[in-house]
């Protein structure tokens, strides 16, 4: 009876024994369980709190700075003035910088006596945004007059009146064809323009005028002086240009034709924000003054 006892004590020893070391796993199995939901919900909060921040540095991003008029300007002790890059306008000569605008531009500096920081960026689009975001106060550069812009930012008085002209090739460099004269003949033909161009609105009217397609193909990596040159090596057929850029060009691309008008006469002014109207009136009264004055004669004599 006594050995029967002794049997059973030892199958509940073992018992309680085999039950402890159950209950051990269970209770490291459910810390561990515990350590990684811990850790998700850290991972979780993180990755939130992530996306609000970039949510905040996008949202901050894009929204405007304060507003910069002209005693904005006038306080801060500096004016920044956004142009492309061309032929024309603003490049590189020899040692020194040269162009249209960026003699415009330093007579302005001088007349008011503001230090003036010139930012060069191709992109018409990339320009407005700029402005519209107070990286720039002023886009100095040919910019056509059309009610699209007008919708969002205001132009001064006309500086310069330009027009838009088809660049196609002349006859021996086209495989005999004669250059397009009517503007119906350009029904299904492939035009190339720099992305975001003011031209796109013109040749979308043309369409509708000729009641046929013209397929738009805008380029995000050329301006219109690379494209031109496309066309003068048949890489493309057609491109559009303002007039006194293309006159420029024409006498560097004997291949090219300019002769066609895309638009009529049109008015090309700088660009300026809505809410500048201090700065739009003191350029306005500056520029009456200075198209006056020989020093632009001989600007616009040396440049157009």
């Amino acid at each position: 009876m006594g050995l029967g006892w002794e049997f059973r004590l030892i199958c509940i020893i073992n018992a309680s024994a085999s039950l402890s070391g159950r209950d051990q796993l269970n209770i490291e199995s459910a810390m561990k369980s515990k350590k990684l939901l811990y850790t998700y919900i850290l991972l979780l909060f993180f990755a939130i709190f992530l996306m609000v921040l970039f949510f905040n540095v996008n949202k901050h991003k894009n929204k405007p700075l304060e507003v910069r008029d002209f005693p904005q300007i006038t306080e801060s002790g500096i004016l920044n003035i956004v142009t492309d890059y061309n032929s024309i306008g603003y490049f590189v000569s020899g040692y020194s910088i040269a162009g249209f605008q960026y003699e415009m531009i330093r007579a302005l500096e001088r007349e008011w006596g503001i230090p003036v920081a010139i930012f060069i960026e191709n992109g018409l689009n990339d320009n407005l945004n700029g402005l519209y975001l107070n990286r720039y106060d002023l886009i100095a550069r040919t910019v056509p007059v059309t009610a699209v812009l007008r919708d969002s930012f205001t132009f001064t008085q006309p500086i310069i009146l330009n027009k838009q002209v088809l660049v196609q090739r002349i006859a021996a460099y086209s495989e005999n064809t004669e250059p397009i004269r009517r503007h119906l003949d350009l029904a299904q033909k492939t035009i190339r323009v720099p992305e975001n161009s003011p031209v796109i609105l013109r040749l979308n009217n043309l369409a509708h005028e000729i009641g046929d397609t013209i397929y738009i193909e805008e380029c995000d990596s050329y301006e219109i002086e690379q494209l031109v040159m496309l066309v003068a090596s048949g890489e493309i057929d057609f491109t559009v240009s303002d007039e006194r850029t293309a006159r420029q060009l024409a006498a560097k691309f004997p291949e090219i034709d300019i002769e066609t008008d895309i638009s009529f006469t049109q008015m090309e002014s700088w660009v300026v924000r809505k809410d500048s109207p201090l700065l739009l009136d003191s350029l306005n009264a500056w520029l009456a003054r200075f198209r006056e004055t020989d020093e632009f004669k001989r600007m616009y004599n040396k440049y157009y």
